[in-house]
């Protein structure tokens, strides 16, 4: 069977970028509605006052799945001298900037490698300028932006030590950054989508029918009217999909996913089912699915494919793979 990863080069002008691809990727609405380079052109001249005309002169270089960093990005671009990463979040993470550090990275790496230069040379390596934007639409945000530095996580404090990478949080909430939303349409009805939902929930309506409700009320208002529309199921999946992993926390295994540990015992795990039950339900449960997603990560995949293929949230994976 074909690997689900490959890892491919990138070649804007001179630079070359060392990316994964996951075939398997599920989109994020986020990263959907800004996949066509005029949406993702426009929001860039938004965010910086620019006047860029032509999408071309947009290079997307979007790494789909970051293997070693267990995480995904959802926008990432090269226009000018500039390499742009643009993220969305609906919970805080302060842990942003580390994430930065380790995609930029992973980037120059590439870049360094394929052009055989020497970093211990004479000669000075030109690298495109990183910038690092994260879209925010969950709670606990009052300010229109928050500058976040990787420096805050020193036992030093800000501004010690000699690497820093900075990320702005800009606030994507109904009633922030007006300006922005003026200039960016796009942004604009995706926040509005967010605000609708999230309005239904605080009414008292469950998920899959607060999402269903936003939906229609955005195609009545002719917000995001062409996309749901056309795509009206997979927005609604893409939405509900991201609803479910805000409250995996709140998650048991027992009201989680039983296919996966079901899938596990039919491919030969009934030695470690039976020890499970020796040592108790709960216990057990555990261990089987260590086991499982232990010989996944053997096979070569990836967490989020492990997750797809049992059908359990990835922050489950990634925190049963950290106890490994």
């Amino acid at each position: 069977m074909a690997k689900q990863n490959a890892r491919k080069w990138y070649r804007h002008g001179s630079w070359w970028m060392k990316l994964w691809f996951n075939r398997k990727y599920k989109d994020v609405l986020f990263r959907h509605l800004f996949r066509e380079k005029r949406d993702l052109l426009s929001l860039y001249n938004a965010l910086n006052g620019s006047t860029y005309e032509n999408p071309d002169d947009l290079e997307v270089v979007t790494m789909e799945d970051v293997i070693f960093m267990k995480m995904k990005n959802d926008l990432s671009f090269i226009i000018g001298s500039q390499l742009n990463l643009y993220e969305h979040q609906s919970t805080w993470n302060p842990n942003m900037p580390l994430r930065g550090l380790l995609y930029f990275a992973q980037q120059f790496e590439g870049l360094v490698d394929v052009r055989g230069e020497n970093i211990y040379g004479k000669g000075r390596i030109e690298l495109p300028t990183p910038e690092y934007i994260v879209f925010y639409n969950g709670s606990g945000m009052d300010t229109d932006s928050q500058m976040l530095y990787l420096s805050d996580t020193y036992s030093a404090g800000h501004g010690k030590g000699c690497l820093e990478c900075s990320c702005k949080v800009i606030n994507i909430n109904r009633g922030h950054n007006r300006t922005l939303m003026e200039r960016c349409h796009r942004l604009w009805e995706y926040a509005e989508l967010s605000a609708e939902v999230e309005e239904n929930i605080r009414q008292g309506m469950k998920r899959e029918e607060a999402v269903h409700t936003a939906i229609d009320s955005c195609i009545e208002r002719g917000i995001l009217r062409d996309i749901l529309l056309a795509e009206k199921g997979m927005v609604q999946h893409m939405l509900l999909t991201e609803y479910n992993e805000k409250r995996h926390l709140k998650h048991t295994f027992e009201e989680g996913r039983k296919e996966g540990l079901e899938e596990g015992h039919q491919r030969g795990l009934e030695e470690g089912l039976e020890k499970g039950r020796q040592r108790g339900f709960n216990q057990g449960r555990e261990e089987l699915l260590q086991e499982l997603i232990h010989k996944k990560l053997i096979k070569g995949k990836t967490i989020s494919e492990i997750a797809e293929d049992l059908e359990i949230e990835v922050s489950v994976i990634e925190q049963m793979v950290s106890k490994q």
